[in-house]
């Protein structure tokens, strides 16, 4: 099968390329999936995990992605609840190859069955982002209806799937980015937005919940604007302060099959609206991990038509 991969951690983006690689195996409990579409975060060639597996041994040549929409192609023994030419889409292991190649074993318990409906382009853009924001928001910061949540970055990725949720909920929602983004925060559901590079932070007021995907000094200033009782989550870096009488705690999205199935469902109904900008070819996404390719939504590389 093609696939992209890296074997040469220094090389950095330069050590990227298409090869050919044997056809994955199946291991117990495992699905095999022909990759449709598949989603990639532009920092994970910094990833320990890109680079080592569990035990720490070196498993390049590496395969990146982390998401993936298609149909399974196989099953592995013992693997039940999917089946052959069914319509899949979830969050690959962290420490195996990836789904930016034609096919990629994955954990069964991390896919979730994809409704016909939903392209599978979008679903490739929905689990890391939807997961991270649903499980920041509720599974860590426990956000109910009548908070506030300042959340960063509310026209990203994450942010833009967690000021809809957050919205839904019945939170008051601060956004934040930069001037550009302010409108799309704002139609996504944000009731204000701060523009880092113009305003001051301290304008929000204090919040409930601060989501934070920025790290550093914005996240190190976002901490004194809770109040007492209340929590900042980061996927950022672990936080080095913590609001007073509050928590403050880095957590990694983890693979939750019910919770991908509640996001087609909401993308199915028209509920959560997934900001998919370019969609590529396989033989490009060496060139779409270019740190200067921006794009408004997420970057998908389409591997197989449907």
């Amino acid at each position: 099968m093609q696939a992209l991969t890296t074997s040469d951690r220094e090389a950095g983006l330069g050590g990227l390329a298409l090869a050919h690689l044997p056809y994955p195996h199946a291991a117990e409990n495992d699905v095999v999936v022909r990759v449709h579409a598949a989603g990639f975060t532009r920092g994970e060639l910094d990833w320990p995990a890109t680079w080592s597996d569990r035990a720490g041994r070196d498993r390049t040549p590496t395969v990146p992605g982390h998401e993936v929409s298609g149909v399974v192609a196989a099953l592995g023994y013992g693997t039940t609840g999917l089946t052959v030419g069914q319509r899949v889409f979830g969050l690959t292991d962290w420490a195996r190859d990836g789904s930016l190649a034609e096919y990629v074993a994955v954990e069964a318990r991390n896919l979730a069955p994809l409704p016909a409906d939903v392209d599978h382009t979008v679903a490739a853009a929905l689990p890391i982002s939807g997961l991270t924001a649903w499980q920041g928001l509720f599974d860590h910061a426990r956000l109910t209806t009548g908070q506030t949540v300042l959340i960063h970055g509310a026209a990203g990725a994450v942010g833009s799937v967690a000021v809809q949720f957050a919205h839904e909920a019945g939170a008051r929602v601060i956004g934040t980015g930069r001037a550009a983004d302010r409108d799309t925060a704002l139609a996504l559901g944000a009731h204000v937005f701060l523009d880092l590079d113009a305003g001051e932070l301290a304008d929000a007021g204090e919040v409930d919940v601060v989501f934070d995907v920025i790290g550093g000094d914005v996240l190190a200033r976002s901490t004194a604007l809770v109040r007492a009782g209340g929590t900042v989550v980061t996927i950022a870096e672990p936080p080095t302060v913590r609001p007073d009488d509050g928590r403050a705690l880095f957590f990694v999205v983890e693979p939750d099959r019910a919770r991908l199935a509640d996001l087609a469902q909401r993308v199915l109904d028209g509920r959560l609206s997934v900001r998919v900008g370019a969609v590529r070819p396989l033989a490009e996404a060496a060139a779409a991990f270019a740190p200067d390719r921006r794009v408004k939504g997420r970057t998908i590389i389409r591997v197989a038509e449907d």
